[in-house]
């Protein structure tokens, strides 16, 4: 597990670095560890070094190990790959938030689940930043349009947004998606859709999470470059 621990330090002080060029701390930014095809052991290895938010992105994969957790260890999960309505009933009552809603039937099914489990689920909004066509998300133009029909459901709680940028050899060639994410965000909150402020930016990856801290990320998704 050695190179859990060294990963680690490599990422925080990364994370530190971009965190303050940005005008904020490493405590302002919050580290989800992905653990896809990761075993339960690793994942527990993390927690102990202090990870405590683990990322999952396919539910028949989560459910097995989400099993083998105790609430001594158990870490704050977070759904963050495409999520059928028909696999929302799982996972619901087991997330602390759900990264990817990308449709207004989607968020309803979410709803209407959080409601019959007496919660309210913490969501972000997946946005189609590069508007790809192999990736899911709302197109940013709709974004504005979508947050007015989410509001209106009162069994989650949208956070924030969240993207997956194009895959790039440069980070910075991701840096004007990031940029556009942010102000996204405050053009939302300046149009108060909601009676509360948007504050998450979840963006950035193994390899462009530190151009993204610097463009404004809240939460970084980070699964290579911590385990392999």
């Amino acid at each position: 597990m050695s190179d859990i621990v060294k990963n680690l330090a490599m990422i925080n002080q990364s994370i530190s670095v971009a965190a303050y060029k940005s005008g904020r701390t490493q405590e302002d930014i919050q580290l989800i560890g992905v653990t896809k095809t990761v075993e339960p052991e690793r994942i527990r290895q993390l927690v102990l070094e202090g990870v405590c938010n683990i990322g999952e992105s396919r539910v028949q994969e989560f459910i097995p190990k989400y099993e083998t957790f105790d609430e001594s260890l158990m870490p704050k999960w977070h759904f963050i790959g495409h999520l059928q309505r028909n696999k929302v009933k799982f996972v619901v009552d087991k997330v602390t938030m759900i990264h990817s809603v990308d449709s207004l039937a989607l968020a309803q099914e979410i709803d209407k689940r959080a409601e019959k489990s007496g919660l309210t689920m913490d969501v972000l909004v997946e946005i189609n930043i590069a508007s790809e066509g192999s990736k899911h998300g709302i197109s940013p133009l709709q974004a504005i349009p979508f947050m007015e029909e989410l509001a209106r459901l009162r069994n989650i709680k949208t956070k924030g947004l969240m993207c997956i940028a194009p895959y790039v050899e440069n980070p910075d060639d991701n840096r004007p998606y990031f940029e556009k994410m942010r102000n996204l965000l405050i053009d939302i909150n300046t149009a108060h859709v909601h009676n509360h402020s948007l504050t998450e930016l979840s963006m950035g990856m193994s390899g462009d999470y530190a151009v993204a801290i610097e463009e404004g990320a809240t939460m970084v998704r980070i699964g290579t470059a911590l385990v392999g």
